[in-house]
């Protein structure tokens, strides 16, 4: 019988009928973004699971595309997302082939942002103060999903200032320069950032709505997942993370610490809710 099991599976795996997602002895592959909202997550989650027992094998993208064929592929068994606005159309092309583990943080949002000082509060009041502006909305990398929103927004609002491609760094050196000097800009940024803190801005109100609203963050996984590694699974839906707290942590790498460092300061400081994530189903 045994010999039989064996041929049967043997079988199965060569015409690739067997299921990509087997259970693992306390080993997950993990896939994140390196970027600055999505890599703490990851961090907290990676630390969460080998607290208990299970070894991360952790792989950084840096292309929405990439990620997802590594996930659908089997490269990495599980990601952090965000699937309602950010990475729609990924998570739509997948979805039959993946699943939903768990939110595990949410208030993601971009906009146009400027200090909190100016006296302004909506995108409406851009135009009557345009010349103020230097008529320009510094932007950041041109494939970036928020510049698209941003030029939409420019159309929708039919505004008078330009939207300036550029960089993350360079709109932060702009940023920081207006900032010390108490002058009027504008930029596209997002929550949570470790800027939103250092340089005390405010999002400008967005009637018309063109800017998607805050979005949450989701464990994803291939398809059987859950089902396979169902201790894995509660450990992570375990994990939730505060956005604001995703924001300091990034905050404390700006000041000079590695993301590691940085994390594992977190954890000191959150024992007692890591304990309560502990309250978890036993198999």
């Amino acid at each position: 019988m045994l010999r039989i099991f064996k041929a049967i599976l043997a079988g199965a795996v060569a015409l690739g009928l067997a299921s990509p997602v087997l259970a693992q002895d306390k080993v997950i592959k993990m896939g994140t973004m390196d970027w600055e909202d999505l890599t703490p997550i990851s961090g907290i989650t990676k630390k969460v699971l080998e607290d208990k027992g299970y070894t991360v094998e952790l792989t950084e993208f840096s292309e929405w595309g990439i990620a997802y064929a590594a996930l659908t592929k089997g490269d990495v068994q599980i990601l952090a997302s965000q699937t309602d606005y950010v990475a729609q159309d990924y998570w739509n092309r997948n979805k039959n082939r993946l699943e939903k583990l768990s939110p595990v943080s949410h208030g993601l949002y971009q906009g146009i942002a400027v200090p909190k000082y100016l006296p302004i509060d909506s995108i409406e009041q851009l135009n009557e103060n345009a010349d103020k502006f230097g008529g320009k909305i510094i932007g950041i990398e041109p494939g970036a999903g928020l510049m698209r929103e941003a030029a939409d927004a420019v159309d929708a609002y039919d505004m008078k200032l330009q939207l300036v491609e550029g960089s993350t760094a360079g709109m932060t050196a702009a940023l920081k320069s207006a900032v010390d000097r108490q002058d009027w800009i504008a930029v596209t940024l997002w929550e949570p950032t470790w800027m939103a803190l250092k340089f005390d801005t405010k999002f400008l109100a967005d009637p018309k709505g063109i800017f998607a609203p805050p979005q949450s963050y989701y464990w994803i996984a291939q398809k059987g997942f859950a089902e396979a590694n169902p201790e894995a699974r509660e450990i992570i839906g375990s994990v939730f993370v505060p956005i604001n707290e995703v924001a300091q942590i990034n905050a404390v790498v700006n000041d000079g610490k590695t993301m590691d460092e940085a994390i594992a300061g977190w954890i000191t400081e959150h024992e007692d809710r890591l304990k309560r994530w502990e309250n978890i189903k036993s198999y």
